[in-house]
């Protein structure tokens, strides 16, 4: 009976610290700004992007365009943060609308999902969730993150997918 009730917490204990984020992730405030186009990013929290730095403090996003503009240039937006200050990047998962790491994420683009700043990188947990949105969509092409360009979102402010 001991080695059963052994088995059970520690199958019930895995599972709660496996369904446990890492880090809490910060949220944005009523009046915090994206740094990069100025909204309002607290009206669109099925889109919110976060950049978290080393020494806790957050930039927030409208949407993984604007993260993705930022993280390109960061002292274009913010004076004295470098992306080697960068401790944590997240996107809210289109499907779940929970936040995932940015780095793992899989976005369409060209889709007929639009967000607060139009043409918009959509991000997706896996794989196979981005074939399905593409296809359902009508979405252009999937993108790592490693695969966003600096060019890309200003190429999706024009509506430019290729």
């Amino acid at each position: 009976m001991k080695t059963l009730l052994a088995l059970v917490f520690a199958t019930w204990t895995g599972l709660a610290l496996a369904q446990a984020p890492a880090a809490e992730l910060p949220e944005p405030g009523a009046k915090d700004l994206c740094p990069v186009c100025g909204m309002l990013v607290s009206k669109y929290p099925n889109w919110v992007a976060t950049i978290v730095y080393e020494d806790g403090h957050a930039h927030f996003f409208d949407g993984a365009k604007d993260m993705f503009k930022f993280w390109h240039d960061p002292a274009k937006y913010a004076t004295g943060h470098s992306r080697d200050q960068i401790e944590r990047v997240s996107v809210t998962e289109y499907y779940g609308l929970q936040a995932i790491d940015a780095r793992r994420a899989w976005y369409v683009i060209g889709s007929d999902v639009l967000g607060p700043m139009g043409h918009e990188f959509v991000p997706l947990a896996t794989e196979e969730d981005a074939a399905d949105f593409l296809k359902e969509h009508a979405g252009a092409r999937v993108l790592r993150f490693d695969e966003v360009g600096a060019e890309l979102p200003a190429m999706l402010d024009a509506a430019r997918f290729e």
